[in-house]
């Protein structure tokens, strides 16, 4: 089955380049993800870390 697929993928000109587009995409949004991390203030993330357990926002079921 595999060896059907990759023949039939090889007929289709200009197939070569999605590999890397995706590569190249998944790395940038990764980047962005760390460096997104490591520049966010503390209190924001002290703040976002509480909503779980903030009382204020719980729901009478």
């Amino acid at each position: 089955m595999l060896k059907f697929i990759k023949q039939h993928m090889e007929t289709i000109a200009g197939i070569e380049i999605y590999p890397m587009i995706s590569l190249l995409i998944f790395f940038t949004f990764f980047v962005l993800l760390f460096w997104w991390v490591f520049t966010s203030r503390k209190e924001y993330i002290e703040k976002v870390k509480q909503l779980p357990l903030d009382p204020s926002d719980s729901q009478n079921l």
